[in-house]
């Protein structure tokens, strides 16, 4: 009953997302300003520039609707699960906030940001790691440490590196093959601690998982393990980084990556989320 009010719900956010993308997109060729959008529609680009503003549009639309649906939903889950939905709806609303300046930026002066794109990972990532604990609950979190730190450590360390590398390697500020390898290594150390489809992490016991979330837990990790792989490939095209180089479009290629990684990791983390929350919140009042 509740994946049908589940796929109901979605349809309908999703209709209303392309719904006002589209319109959004068509009022921004017309529009009567010709410093800022009138560029997007001069005759001389491929497409890739409206795509890539389409999918800046529709991530903060979408990660807005997202947010309100979290929050809609925190209500209807059990106590001990609300603190997930809160970090799924801070995480879809801060990128939100962060993808309406790209936006801005983008249209304004031609250019994708790093600088808003980073500030909203060094905070929505670490987050992103939380949630796993708040789902699985503090039983299933052990007590074994690496390099001194337990799980929120790990993981928070693993972001910080992670994301500040992969800022040092886009900027231009260090070797850009260096801060992908370096990068990785906090990525990889986010893996250790929170495991992976297939075992448990350093820093979380399965066995101490409720049957009913078991499901949800996995799926975060694949979000992990193999969602994020976009963000790498989207790095590959960075201007400053150009591992692959195609000219100025590396930068819309980039953009493009990263904006779809960004709504199907972070919207997608959140329903899982709470698909979990709701299945174990129905098990409790059975």
């Amino acid at each position: 009953m509740s994946l049908d009010r589940f796929s109901r719900t979605t349809s309908l956010l999703l209709v209303a997302t392309l719904a006002l993308a589209m319109a959004y997109t068509v009022s921004a060729e017309t529009t009567t300003n010709p410093a800022t959008a009138d560029w997007l529609n001069d005759g001389e680009n491929d497409g890739l520039e409206l795509v890539t503003f389409f999918l800046f549009f529709v991530g903060y639309i979408s990660m807005g609707a997202a947010f309100v649906f979290f929050m809609a939903e925190r209500s209807n889950v059990a106590p001990q699960y609300r603190t997930t939905m809160t970090i799924s709806a801070l995480i879809v609303g801060i990128a939100a906030f962060h993808y309406y300046y790209m936006r801005g930026v983008y249209v304004d002066h031609q250019a994708v940001s790093i600088e808003y794109r980073y500030m909203d990972w060094i905070i929505t990532v670490p987050l992103m790691a939380l949630k796993f604990p708040s789902l699985v609950g503090k039983d299933a979190i052990t007590d074994d440490k690496f390099a001194g730190l337990g799980f929120t450590g790990i993981c928070f360390t693993g972001a910080i590196i992670m994301i500040g590398f992969g800022y040092l390697g886009e900027a231009g500020l260090m070797d850009a093959y260096l801060a992908l390898l370096l990068g990785g290594m906090g990525w990889a150390m986010i893996i250790v601690a929170t495991g992976t489809p297939w075992s448990s992490g350093k820093g979380v016991d399965n066995s101490k998982i409720a049957p009913e979330l078991m499901w949800s837990a996995n799926a975060l990790r694949w979000f992990i393990v193999v969602g994020w792989i976009i963000y790498p490939l989207g790095y590959l095209f960075s201007p400053e980084v150009a591992i692959i180089d195609i000219g100025e479009k590396g930068e819309l290629y980039m953009g493009i990556a990263y904006n779809i990684a960004d709504m199907i990791n972070k919207i997608g983390f959140g329903v899982v989320a709470w698909m979990g929350a709701k299945k174990a919140s129905e098990a409790l009042e059975a």
